[in-house]
């Protein structure tokens, strides 16, 4: 910044009258800027290992972009690419929307056996209102709300809980509470799938409903290691994403037998995601963070999240020969959920 100010410093200097200024112009150019030969500076983000340039390669975003956040749970390690680019949630967010709600647990505002009606979407056409409408249906603990919500991406369990909760607002709430930012839920899921395909995520970043892949990391992050929120509160929504049954072609496709694997799918309109916590057989543990958009088919997009995440597992080559999955780290990651 201090070259910038430099600059634009002598920039307010060279418009003051004729006769404030120094007589010799050159010279004066010269002090401020230099006289040696400067090479065009270049934005282009700059890859170094073997591992890092395969991520890129496997997230080419030729066919639509690709955003991915690599984590690693005990040394803090991270890799991105537009992971600092807006995506579209869909699903993913539910985690957050789970969050939420087990705050109001341990404050004591409801329970685990708390009874809410699932919210079904009655039909309606796109935009003819604010918020799509919904019919109540069966009441439901919360806790078995939370588990479809997340093991099946129930729909109507979710618009339950966000309701609950206070709307998205009051998640909103809670992600600024634990630090994170880049994270912007507008609507009720009902409305959001009503309304799905106004803009093709492939081609334009859409601030609604939206997160950076690595604000999505450390949402995981602050879960496993237990930064916000109880055991037995993180314990619930991390048990559901080890039982989720959805995106068997996606995160865990690819990986190893005997790997962990806690994770939530989304899915919408030209989108496919996942977002997970992977974990070795001898517990050493990263979070990823996958938005893939475009690629043609929604086969296409769950096989590039398989691949990447095949990728993070196997590691990179950086000099000390590190792997993301056969690292020495500097504390023993826990073998258990924390």
């Amino acid at each position: 910044m201090r070259g910038l100010a430099g600059a634009f410093a002598f920039g307010l200097a060279v418009v003051q009258p004729v006769q404030a200024q120094t007589p010799n112009f050159e010279a004066a150019f010269d002090n401020a800027l230099g006289t040696e030969a400067r090479a065009p500076r270049t934005f282009q983000a700059v890859y170094e290992t073997g591992f890092e340039r395969q991520i890129v390669r496997l997230a080419d975003g030729a066919d639509g972009r690709i955003g991915v956040a690599v984590l690693d749970l005990a040394t803090g390690q991270e890799f991105s690419v537009l992971g600092d680019q807006r995506f579209p949630m869909a699903s993913t967010s539910k985690i957050a929307i789970a969050a939420t709600y087990m705050e109001g647990v341990e404050q004591g505002r409801w329970s685990l056996s708390s009874e809410f009606p699932l919210l079904i979407p009655v039909r309606s056409e796109p935009f003819s209102s604010v918020k799509a409408p919904v019919r109540r249906g069966k009441h439901l603990p919360a806790s078995q709300l939370i588990e479809l919500m997340i093991t099946r991406s129930s729909n109507s369990a979710t618009d339950a809980l966000l309701a609950a909760v206070g709307g998205p607002d009051a998640v909103n709430d809670w992600m600024r509470r634990a630090g994170i930012e880049e994270f912007q839920l507008t609507r009720d899921i009902a409305t959001l799938v009503r309304d799905d395909g106004e803009i093709d995520p492939a081609r334009a970043v859409d601030l609604r409903d939206s997160a950076t892949p690595r604000a999505m990391t450390e949402l995981l992050a602050g879960l496993y290691q237990g930064r916000w929120l109880s055991k037995s509160s993180r314990q619930v929504i991390l048990g559901a994403m080890e039982r989720c049954i959805t995106g068997k072609r996606r995160i865990p496709a690819l990986l190893p037998t005997g790997v962990f694997v806690a994770h939530k799918t989304g899915s919408l309109n030209n989108t496919s995601s996942d977002i997970g916590i992977v974990r070795t057989p001898d517990g050493k543990a990263f979070a990823v963070a996958i938005y893939v958009t475009g690629q043609g088919t929604r086969p296409a997009r769950e096989s590039k999240i398989a691949q990447i995440a095949r990728a993070v597992y196997a590691g990179y080559d950086n000099p000390q020969g590190v792997t993301w999955a056969e690292a020495t780290y500097a504390t023993q990651a826990e073998t258990r959920l924390p």
